[in-house]
């Protein structure tokens, strides 16, 4: 099969490799996946750059991307899926050696979901790090309905999904942005431009002074204080990320004194039971046509080197996508 790895840490033009590899066969338990999309996140982008802090290789070789989708080929034993079924992937390359940048990928049946047929894999190959990491930023504590839910970076890949499933879930969406364009992008009703407009103030006289029940933060450290005079009583900050400041210091006793929750996540350790409820809901916004995807087309294999580069500049709308 063909297939993109790289054996060293590095940029993406100097180490990611192009070339033919073994075809991977299912062992028990695990389906065969003819890749058909494969999602470039942000996260994949900085573990073939060795960003992570105290980074080292984790196999000596790596076919770099967590997300994908397509159609299974082949079955282990024991395992009960029909040959052609398509589905998308989650976890593809998380702690294992080969992800989505290749032909075929063979992974545990349950990180091969079904896709419906009305989406496309393209689409599919952006569910399994921005949508559930939306998914369950929005619904880890419980429902949301009825509640008012503040999304922090409507226009990234994760915040946009976020305004659509707070939507679709019967709370109120304001979001922060930085263009009346991202705005538009966001799918969100109410706005705050973060750039021009003091965010506090802004959010304050949206919800009468009453601030929001629930946050989705994309970036803990930069957005702390306001977070903190924002988030009422009993309120939940789930953050995402924190690029800005990777250690901010904890304002420990204000938070304390508002009962708030602090969730820290990362979509790749989602207990089981909870991601079969995510991954249910998907299933259902998908068949209905509730959702709408923001796919940036990255090109092909030999393109993935700039397609990381693309992600890494952030100077795009939406998930690039490298379509086989």
């Amino acid at each position: 099969m063909k297939a993109v790895w790289f054996e060293r840490f590095g940029p993406a033009a100097e180490v990611l490799i192009l070339g033919d590899m073994p075809d991977p066969k299912p062992g028990p338990g695990e389906v065969l996946v003819r890749v058909r999309a494969s999602g470039v996140n942000p996260s994949d982008v900085k573990l073939r750059a060795g960003a992570r802090p105290g980074a080292e290789m984790p196999f000596p070789r790596v076919v770099p991307h967590s997300d994908g989708a397509g159609e299974i080929v082949a079955v282990g034993k024991g395992v009960p899926r029909e040959i052609g079924e398509r589905v998308w992937i989650w976890n593809g390359q998380w702690q294992r050696a080969q992800g989505t940048c290749a032909e075929l990928i063979a992974v545990p049946s349950e990180q091969a979901v079904r896709l419906p047929d009305s989406t496309g894999f393209e689409e599919g190959a952006c569910l399994g790090i921005p949508a559930m990491t939306a998914w369950y930023a929005l619904h880890a504590d419980g429902p949301i309905a009825d509640q008012t839910v503040l999304v922090t970076g409507g226009a990234g890949t994760v915040g946009r999904y976020a305004c659509q499933m707070a939507a679709l879930s019967g709370a109120r969406v304001i979001t922060t942005v930085s263009s009346a364009m991202k705005a538009a992008h966001s799918g969100a009703q109410e706005w705050v431009n973060y750039r021009d407009t003091d965010v506090t103030e802004a959010v304050m006289d949206l919800t009468g002074g009453q601030g929001v029940d629930r946050i989705v933060d994309v970036d803990f450290g930069a957005n702390q204080a306001a977070n903190l005079a924002l988030i009422k009583p009993g309120g939940t900050i789930a953050s995402y990320a924190s690029a800005s400041d990777m250690a901010p210091t904890l304002q420990f006793y204000p938070f304390m004194f508002k009962n708030v929750t602090l969730r820290m996540l990362i979509i790749y350790l989602l207990e089981a039971e909870t991601r079969r409820r995510g991954e249910a809901q998907l299933t259902e916004w998908l068949e209905k046509g509730a959702l709408s995807h923001a796919v940036v087309s990255g090109g092909g294999l030999p393109d993935a080197a700039r397609a990381h580069d693309r992600v890494a500049s952030g100077e795009k709308l939406g998930s690039v996508v490298l379509s086989l």
